[in-house]
C-alpha cells in the first residue's frame, strides 16, 4: 500500500467573472514509505497548487478541488473534517514552504513558533515544549539555540529562516515531508547545506519526501523518482536514472538540454524552450505543450487529451505522437 495516493486531482481557481480556471488537471501521484519523489516543471505549471491541495491549504474561497481523491494511509483527506485535517498537518505530514519569510509570523519569536508545534500536536506543557524546541533548533544547525529562540524572523538570514521552517516541519517526525522549492532563495553554498540537512533528517526519521523544484540538478542529487509537470498535468514520470538517460517527452528533453554542462564550449549559448507557459484561459484541451513544440501537431492532438502510457517498466509518458518518443504499441 502506498503511503500517499493521488488520483485524478483537478483543482481550479475562480476568476473575477465567476469562471473556474483549471490549474491542476487530472494529476495522479503515488509515494511509498521512505521514497523521495521530485515534482518538476517551470513556474506556473501547477506544482505548488498540487502541494497545497494535498493539505487542503488552497486560498478560500477562490481555490477549489473539483474532482479526485487524496488517499493518505488509504483514507481520503478530502472526506475529512477541518479538525481531522488539522490533526494531520504538522503531525503526520510536514510542509516546508517556498518562502520562509512569508511562512513565519513576523510578530512572534521563532522559539514561540516552534513551541506551537509541540503544544498543538504533542500536548506538552510550555517548559517541555521549549526543551524540545531547543533540541530541534540544535538538530537543524542553529547556533546558540537558547539565544536564537528569542529572535524574530527578520533578525535571521535567509538560510537560518529556512532551517527554522525545516525544524517546524520535522518537529513531530512526520511520515511525509512536502518541500516546496526549499532552496530557491538561497545561494549555492547554503542550498547544498540545506539539502544535506534535509537528507540527513529524512534518513533519521525514515520519512517520505515530496520535493517540488524547477532544479533538475537537485532532483538528480536527492530523488528516487521524478514526475515532470506541464500545464497542470504530469507529462512524464520515471525513476531518476531512466528519466535522465532516456527522456521520452519533448518538454522533459527541453528541460534537460537547458542544463549547463562542463563539456560545453566557453560562452556557448544554452538551448532554450521557446515561448512561455500559456495562461490558464489559453490552455489546449489536447496536448498542452503543442504551442511551444517544434513539431507539427495534427488537429486531433490539439483537441483530444493524449493518454498517459507506460512505455517501459515504471516509465510513463503522455503519449502525444508529436511530443513523445513512442513505439507503435504505445498508441494501440
Amino acid at each position: 500500500m502506498n503511503l500517499l495516493e493521488v488520483r485524478g486531482l483537478k483543482v481550479a481557481f475562480e476568476n473575477e467573472k465567476g469562471e473556474d480556471l483549471v490549474v491542476v488537471d487530472g494529476v495522479d501521484l503515488s509515494l511509498e514509505s521512505g521514497q523521495t519523489l521530485g515534482l518538476v516543471g517551470e513556474s506556473g505549471c501547477g506544482k505548488s497548487v498540487s502541494a497545497l491541495s494535498l493539505l487542503r491549504l488552497l486560498p478560500h474561497p477562490a481555490g477549489k478541488i473539483l474532482n479526485g481523491s487524496i488517499l493518505w494511509k488509504n483514507v481520503d483527506l478530502l472526506s475529512m473534517s477541518s479538525d481531522q485535517i488539522r490533526s494531520i498537518r504538522g503531525k503526520e505530514i510536514g510542509m516546508i514552504f517556498q518562502e520562509p519569510m512569508n511562512a513565519l509570523n513576523p510578530s512572534h519569536t521563532i522559539g514561540r513558533q516552534v513551541d506551537e508545534v509541540f503544544l498543538t500536536h504533542r500536548e506538552m506543557k510550555q517548559a517541555e515544549a521549549r526543551e524540545h524546541t531547543l533540541k530541534m533548533l540544535q538538530k537543524v544547525g542553529i547556533p546558540e539555540p537558547n539565544v536564537r529562540a528569542n529572535d524574530y524572523p527578520h533578525q535571521l538570514s535567509g538560510g537560518m529562516r529556512q532551517r527554522i521552517v525545516i525544524a517546524m516541519a520535522l518537529a513531530c517526525e512526520p511520515d511525509l515531508i512536502i518541500a516546496d522549492e526549499p532552496t530557491t532563495a538561497l545561494d549555492v553554498t547554503i542550498q547544498a547545506q540545506v539539502l544535506q540537512l534535509m537528507s540527513e533528517l529524512q534518513e533519521q526519521s525514515a520519512a517520505s519526501l515530496l520535493l517540488i523544484t524547477h532544479d533538475l540538478g537537485v532532483v538528480a542529487q536527492t530523488c528516487d523518482e521524478v514526475a515532470v509537470m506541464y500545464g497542470g498535468r504530469i507529462v512524464e514520470r520515471a525513476p531518476v536514472s531512466k528519466l535522465f538517460q532516456s527522456p521520452k517527452h519533448a518538454y522533459t528533453r527541453g528541460l534537460l538540454a537547458s542544463i549547463p554542462s562542463l563539456t560545453d564550449p566557453v560562452q556557448a549559448k544554452l538551448p532554450v524552450i521557446q515561448g512561455m507557459v500559456p495562461a490558464l484561459a489559453d490552455l489546449n484541451t489536447g496536448c498542452r505543450f503543442a504551442p511551444r513544440s517544434t513539431h507539427h501537431h495534427e488537429q486531433e492532438w490539439l483537441e483530444v487529451r493524449p493518454p498517459f502510457v507506460e512505455v517501459e517498466e515504471n516509465h510513463w509518458v503522455e503519449a502525444c505522437p508529436a511530443c513523445a518518443v513512442l513505439n507503435k504499441k504505445d498508441l494501440s
